[in-house]
């Protein structure tokens, strides 16, 4: 396996992960498995490579994000100057390490940017259910439970519903959390909360 091999693969490698990583997060592609990479460092404990952004959140130096950002810059770099340059080996060893180093830093401090902007305090109110909106996913039926899909600090979420006068509600209705027991959502629907039909 020649240099330009190495290089190919690890541009590949990573390039291809960090695009999956990109759907599955900000586009919200459900893949068909769950697992996690193996990059963690001090991601949990804030250990040596953790940084320390916000109000005591760590961000690991060595995380997944980082990582793939260094292959994929490293292994394009150091293709393209095995395939297009006279440099020797080591010269163009040393430019690609340079340019990963520099992309994985910069991936880095994004994420630490967007970490410290997302520490804010939180404040119990925007996490009460009551008064949320939702739609009926399962169907509720007379003195039973169904199900309700809502959106609560841009997450969105699920729970067994019921019908706070025990009539029944069905599928793709729109209703109110009016209080919330032992995990299960007691709904009405939107108009009666509303009084739109008074």
């Amino acid at each position: 396996m020649s240099w330009s091999d190495v290089y190919l693969l690890c541009f590949l490698v990573g390039f291809s992960l960090s695009v999956v990583s990109f759907l599955a997060g900000a586009v919200h592609l459900h893949l068909p498995f769950k697992g996690h990479l193996p990059v963690h460092g001090g991601h949990h404990g804030g250990g040596a490579g953790a940084a320390r952004v916000g109000h005591g959140g760590h961000i690991s130096w060595f995380n997944a994000s980082s990582v793939l950002a260094f292959l994929a810059w490293f292994g394009g770099t150091g293709y393209i100057l095995t395939k297009h340059s006279s440099l020797v080996a080591l010269a163009c060893l040393s430019i690609a390490v340079a340019a990963g180093l520099v992309a994985g830093w910069l991936v880095f401090r994004f994420m630490a940017r967007l970490v410290k902007n997302s520490d804010a305090q939180m404040n119990e109110w925007d996490y009460r259910q009551e008064g949320t909106v939702g739609t009926v996913s399962i169907s509720i039926q007379p003195g039973g439970t169904g199900e309700i899909i809502f959106e609560q600090q841009g997450a969105r979420s699920s729970a067994g519903a019921r019908s706070e006068d025990g009539a029944a509600i069905e599928k793709g209705a729109e209703v109110v959390i009016s209080r919330y027991e032992k995990g299960i959502a007691y709904v009405r629907r939107w108009e009666e909360f509303t009084g739109a039909n008074s």
